[in-house]
């Protein structure tokens, strides 16, 4: 399921259950986890035994006829904070390791899975919510698998150690302690929830924030065309206040359980030390033994403590885990078959759409492709015309498989596609697209995107014959430049004959060209027209053209017209039949160019 706010039946995560997610993530590094473990353990077991030691020094150290006794307490309490710092350090390394390792892990899986997601996830997910969980709620998940797992670790161990000596020091008292405690504890828990629920609400809106941001700063240009800055900074800047908001409330429920928490457990331990100080005055217990138990019971308050404030951060935690998890568990709808059938090794690029009906997602009640039949024969090149909205791009879109047809089948050298598994397809399909995609890194390996492991030679080679080599190496630093995120370094005609050199570099037997020379000027539209005629050679290519004169050499066109295919043939046999057709031609072409092709008549 695509995460989406919006949803009535988005899971709440009322408990720490998606906390058990991250096991597999620990499982790997069990050798590091057992060390950490052993040394909490040697380190809770030191700090353990201070108060024994304050014991014997209250009750038998201070004493004339062996005064030789305080020192070896004293010396007794330097090795043990020597070993207590130690095995401390140890334990708080090998955890917070541990906590930056799963993480790590974490964010890459999730991207892993997120970026095979196919188009319809991204129709109903913004980009800006998955950003926020790959770094907002991965850290959140940091924090609770290193630091908050070393104090939780040691918390509980002093916890459970401390009150066992409890009982071992004085039964009467520890009986008090364990009244006391689920007094504390319910009204902190209770609490804990309150602020586990406005943390994640807390999140969303953060998220939301980012979301709206990351769609105007991606078209900042068209904002400033149209003189939105102002508008769009109000619409950001009520994002960022109701934030602000309901980070307040939850501030405000934060402080109210650390007020509950601090009172509660101090509470109890100012009760149970009147207690034990009226159990001295009347001689049931030594002053050594109040003051051991004294250090036992604020060793349980301060754990509890901890423990309370962590819970809050445990709670957050599981919130998160639980939004990574709708990542982590979403399922393309577009995947492999389990036992996928190999395309042919001879690479003819066949194609063939046989009676394809399809309707995207969010228009089920649309057919943008309506019984479209049309085969394409290897080293053939086929036009696609039409008005918008005509299903020229969705034929493109199905070829690529990031979409299934709801009927009919597609087949790519005999194979249907849909039993084929789509990374191979697309191996054998080479695209340049109307709105060229430049990433932010270098001229070199934005052109090697196409074949990562192309060399520098044949990078440079797909760029000459690109028509992009002369542009690129007078850049500052030619083929290393970088050209700014989205290339906004280049020209719109710069980044064209980019993107067609990237698909030259790739040397796929399908081409789809969508308008490919729309944004250049004529003389670099007549060089990439050059190269791309040269490309075509032996190649299966389909073209989309907006502009009729591009694709006047094409071996066939085919007119679409509301999802359906209204005609085939050649530029003169289409302006001889086709109303709709001609009409698009004349508005093109005009008069004096559509008489070239009217019929002649002879005169007998």
């Amino acid at each position: 399921m695509a995460p989406n706010d919006n949803q009535p039946d988005r899971p709440k995560g009322r408990s720490l259950k998606p906390l058990r997610a991250l096991w597999p993530f620990i499982r790997p590094y069990r050798v590091t986890l057992a060390l950490a473990l052993g040394a909490l353990l040697i380190a809770s077991g030191a700090f353990l035994a201070v108060p024994v030691a304050v014991r014997y020094v209250i009750d038998y150290g201070f004493s004339a006829d062996d005064a030789a006794a305080i020192d070896r307490y004293f010396l007794y309490f330097f090795g043990v904070a020597l070993l207590l710092g130690l095995f401390a350090a140890a334990r708080a390394y090998l955890v917070n390791w541990l906590g930056e390792r799963v993480v790590a892990d974490v964010r890459d899986q999730v991207y892993r899975r997120v970026i095979r997601m196919d188009p319809a996830f991204f129709e109903i997910t913004k980009t800006g919510e998955i950003l926020s969980r790959l770094t907002a709620d991965t850290t959140l998940i940091q924090s609770i698998s290193g630091v908050g797992l070393s104090i939780i670790l040691r918390s509980s161990l002093q916890f459970v150690g401390a009150l066992i000596l409890l009982a071992f020091t004085n039964l009467q008292l520890m009986s008090l302690i364990v009244v006391l405690l689920p007094v504390v504890l319910v009204p902190i828990i209770a609490i804990g929830r309150w602020v586990r629920r406005l943390s994640r609400e807390s999140q969303d809106r953060i998220a939301d924030a980012s979301g709206m941001a990351g769609e105007a700063l991606n078209a900042v240009q068209t904002v400033q065309a149209f003189t939105a800055e102002e508008p769009e900074s109000l619409r950001f800047g009520d994002s960022v206040e109701l934030s602000f908001r309901t980070a307040v409330r939850r501030a405000k429920a934060r402080a109210l359980f650390s007020t509950v928490a601090t009172t509660s457990l101090f509470g109890a331990l100012i009760v149970v030390l009147w207690v034990g100080a009226r159990a001295v005055l009347s001689g049931d217990i030594t002053g050594g033994e109040l003051g051991q138990f004294v250090l036992y019971a604020m060793f349980v308050a301060m754990s509890a403590a901890m423990l309370s404030e962590v819970w809050g951060e445990l709670q957050r935690a599981a919130g998160a885990m639980e939004r990574l998890l709708e990542l982590m568990q979403a399922e393309p709808a577009i995947q492999a078959p389990d036992h996928p059938v190999s395309l042919p090794s001879r690479r003819d690029g066949r194609i063939e759409f046989d009676q394809v009906c399809f309707s995207y997602p969010s228009r089920p009640d649309t057919l943008a492709l309506d019984d479209v039949s049309l085969r394409v024969n290897p080293g053939e090149k086929v036009a696609l015309v039409g008005p918008s909205g005509a299903g020229k791009s969705t034929a493109f879109q199905i070829l690529m498989r990031f979409y299934d047809p709801q009927a009919g089948r597609v087949t790519l050298d005999g194979i249907d596609i849909m039993q084929a598994d789509p990374q191979e397809v697309r191996s054998r399909i080479g695209i340049v697209p109307q709105e060229t995609v430049i990433f932010g890194a270098s001229a070199r390996e934005n052109i090697r995107f196409g074949r990562p492991d192309a060399t520098d030679a044949e990078v440079e080679a797909a760029a000459r014959a690109a028509a992009a080599h002369e542009f690129i190496a007078a850049l500052p630093d030619g083929y290393d430049s970088f050209l700014g995120e989205q290339g906004t370094r280049l020209s719109g005609g710069q980044k064209q004959r980019l993107a067609i050199a990237r698909a030259i570099l790739k040397d796929p037997p399908v081409l789809l060209l969508d308008e490919a020379t729309s944004s250049l000027d004529a003389a670099s539209e007549r060089l990439v027209q050059e190269a791309l005629e040269y490309l075509e050679r032996d190649r299966t290519t389909l073209v989309i053209a907006h502009r009729l004169a591009t694709v006047l050499k094409a071996d066939r066109i085919v007119v679409m017209d509301q999802g359906r295919i209204v005609d085939v043939g050649s530029h003169a046999e289409l302006l001889q039949r086709d109303s709709l057709y001609r009409r698009l031609a004349e508005l093109q072409f005009g008069e004096a160019e559509m008489e070239r092709f009217e019929p002649r008549v002879v005169e007998a």
